[in-house]
């Protein structure tokens, strides 16, 4: 007999593949909604050309993954999506799970719940 779940089976690496091109994609959103409310602060909206217009899904996008980061994650697997996804540098997971102090094993559970989680509050699955 098979486990229950609430969710319908869903591949994994799509699921990860998703998230991770959303969290990066989010690392610039989130600059561009600070500059866009710095330019509105100063007086001086549309410094730059505008090819996309879509400043509102912008601000949501941005306000939801930080919501999905404060509340749907613990401590560990947050500070595992900053390190991994969010820095500015690109960390590779053996960096992540040295430097936190993780197994192997430990780290690449509290990664894939933490993407699952993520992946859920944002709607994806």
């Amino acid at each position: 007999m098979g486990q229950l779940s609430f969710f319908p089976d869903v591949d994994e690496k799509e699921v990860r593949r998703v998230v991770a091109r959303q969290l990066k994609q989010y690392k610039a959103l989130k600059v561009a909604v600070k500059n866009k409310s710095e330019q509105i602060d100063e007086g001086k909206e549309n410094i730059f050309p505008i090819l996309n217009n879509e400043q509102s899904d912008k601000q949501i996008v941005v306000r939801q993954i930080d919501r999905a980061l404060d509340y749907a994650l613990d401590e560990v697997e947050r500070e595992i999506i900053k390190r991994k996804y969010l820095s500015t540098s690109r960390m590779k997971d053996i960096t992540v799970y040295l430097d936190m102090g993780l197994t192997k094993d430990q780290y690449y559970i509290h990664k894939g719940e933490a993407i699952k989680l993520i992946a859920t509050a944002l709607g994806i699955i």
